[in-house]
Order: structure tokens, then C-alpha cells, then sequence
């Protein structure tokens, strides 16, 4: 039952996130750099730091706590800010792809090497057993059958029925964004293995990896702000910040975005408190996050019409797709 209950914690968490960019799109009249610097502030900082301090106990201090493991805290931060690069380039996946296709090639990147690297780079490959490797490699082939099926809906689709449903829609760049949003977003699942230190003892179970989680999104924060900091000066679209009749609506929907992407690794977090009695679905939780987040991104598509006029064959495969992602997140306790 606590099996269920800690997947069942995480596909919630799971479908806030692929929700996250619903309320981006109600944000008025501000430019792109200008509106992720101020829902990554509550994304990467605000709403990680409110999670990181259910971890500390009475007497503690989370800045103690980091000072005394500095080189784990150097390193969950450094892989955070190389998941920084694939958190800007995350965005374009979903530019030049739409929701669906987007984050589905770039979460499918995300989840397999994610899940092999952060054992691997941490010396604990030992925890790779035979159950999680194939978790991951079933878990990429439901990925690469939603792949198909966006090739399928490129394919078919006339060039103004793909531009209605994604504006800048470009296949052949969005692959090559998608892919290497994937290989650096696997940074984070580094960096959490990194800052498996970083923790107490009398901390529960459900808040262990929530001081990691804060360090991984500060670097992740570090590598965008920067970013966009430098985009509003060549863009010269300081004058976003500047529109106060906007800020109230702006930046209630950056709030709501923020809490709910936040929302996908604080139920990380509490689920894998409850799957402490299976070591393999631990070690394969990331992949399961990323199926997960992989299937309600395509659900989050299907309502916001990008599979509109796809032909019965395309939304059948997209729907096996779906159904092997969600077999995968079962399969190494099945095993």
C-alpha cells in the first residue's frame, strides 16, 4: 500500500508540472527572458527554499549544514547549473515542437540517462540492477513511440495546420533542442545523487532530498537569470519590468507556474519516502518522474489541440505510447 501511495504522490506531482506552462500562457505582454526570470525566482528559489526548510531540525540550520559537506554542495550546485543550459533549451523544445512532442523527446532523454548517470557518477552503479535497467530501456521505447507519432502528425500535417496548433513549429530543429534539453535536464538527477549527504538524520524520510533539490535549482536559477538578465539588454526589454499595470496578473500566473513546476520534485521527494521497502523503485523514481511528467505533457496536449487532424493511425500509436510509459512505472517492482 505505501508502494502505491509513494507513485501515486508523484504522478501528482508528475501532472503539476506538465501543467506548469498552462498559466505561462495567460502572462500579458512581457517578453520570454523577462517572464522565466520571474517564475524561475519562485521555481528555483522561493518555493525550493520553503520545501528545504521542512527538512531541518530543531537546533539546525540549512547554510550549517551546507558549509559542513562543501564539496558535495559545490557539486549538487555545479550539476544544478548545468541543468540550468537544459532548462533554457527545455523551452525551445516546446517552442519548436508544442507541449506534447516537446517535452515528451526531451523528458525521455531526461529520464534514461538521468537515471543510469546520477548512480554511476556517485559510485553506486551497484544500484543499477537488472529490474531498474530494463524500467529505463521499457520506459524509452514508450518515449520513442510518442517520437514516431510526432513524426507521424509532421509528416501528414500541411504546413498551416502544424502553425496553428505550434506557431514556430520546426521539426528538424526542435529534435536537435529537444535532445540536448534531455542530456543536460540529466544533470539534476546528478546532482540529487551528489547531495545524498546533504541531510540529517532526524530528518523524515519524505524531506531527505529537499535540501539537495534547493541546491540543484539554485544553480539552475544562476545559469537562466543570467541568461535572461542578458537577453533583456540585447533584447532591450528592460521596460517589461517597468509595466506596472501588468504585474498583478503577471506575476500571480509566474507564481502559479513556479509552484506547480516546483511541485514535480517536492512530491519526488515525499513519494520515495514511501518506497523505501523497494530499493529498485528508489534507484528508478527519476525515470518514473519523467514517464510520468512525459504522459500528462501529452494529455496537456491533446486538450490544447496540438493532435487535432492527426489521423487515426498517429493518435494510435501515441496512445500505446502512453499506455507502455505508464506499464514502465510498475515494472520494476513487477520484476
Amino acid at each position: 500500500m505505501k508502494i502505491i501511495l509513494g507513485l501515486l504522490i508523484i504522478a501528482v506531482g508528475a501532472f503539476c508540472q506538465s501543467s506548469s506552462y498552462v498559466p505561462i500562457n495567460k502572462v500579458k505582454q512581457w517578453s520570454w527572458e523577462s517572464y522565466w526570470l520571474v517564475q524561475g525566482i519562485f521555481a528555483w528559489l522561493v518555493f525550493p527554499l520553503l520545501g528545504a526548510i521542512l527538512a531541518v531540525p530543531s537546533g539546525e540550520s540549512l547554510f550549517g549544514m551546507f558549509a559542513a559537506n562543501p564539496k558535495a554542495s559545490l557539486l549538487t550546485v555545479l550539476f544544478g547549473m548545468l541543468w540550468g543550459v537544459g532548462g533554457l533549451t527545455f523551452g525551445l523544445s516546446m517552442r519548436y515542437l508544442g507541449v506534447a512532442l516537446g517535452q515528451s523527446l526531451a523528458l525521455g532523454t531526461c529520464a534514461g540517462l538521468g537515471a543510469i548517470l546520477g548512480p554511476v557518477f556517485t559510485g553506486h552503479a551497484h544500484d543499477l540492477t537488472s529490474s531498474v535497467i530494463i524500467g529505463v530501456v521499457v520506459t524509452l521505447v514508450g518515449i520513442a513511440i510518442i517520437g514516431v507519432a510526432g513524426a507521424m502528425k509532421s509528416a501528414a500535417l500541411p504546413e498551416e495546420e502544424k502553425k496553428k496548433a505550434v506557431k514556430d513549429f520546426n521539426f528538424p530543429k526542435g529534435i536537435a533542442v529537444a535532445l540536448l534539453a534531455g542530456f543536460m535536464s540529466a544533470c539534476f538527477n546528478i546532482g540529487l545523487s551528489f547531495g545524498e549527504p546533504l541531510s540529517w538524520a532526524a530528518t523524515p524520510e519524505i524531506f531527505k532530498s529537499l535540501p539537495a533539490t534547493l541546491l540543484v535549482t539554485f544553480g539552475g536559477f544562476l545559469t537562466n537569470a543570467g541568461y535572461c538578465l542578458f537577453q533583456n539588454g540585447r533584447n532591450k526589454t528592460w521596460g517589461d519590468y517597468g509595466k506596472k499595470a501588468l504585474w498583478g496578473n503577471n506575476l500571480l500566473f509566474c507564481i502559479l507556474a513556479g509552484l506547480l513546476w516546483y511541485s514535480q520534485f517536492f512530491g519526488l521527494s515525499l513519494g520515495k519516502g514511501f518506497l523505501a521497502e523497494s530499493p529498485a523503485l528508489i534507484t528508478f523514481s527519476w525515470c518514473i518522474l519523467m514517464a510520468l511528467n512525459v504522459v500528462f505533457s501529452n494529455v496537456w496536449g491533446i486538450l490544447l489541440k496540438e493532435w487535432k487532424g492527426v489521423s487515426r493511425a498517429t493518435v494510435a500509436v501515441l496512445v500505446s505510447g502512453l499506455a507502455v510509459l505508464i506499464f514502465s512505472t510498475f515494472l520494476p517492482q513487477l520484476i
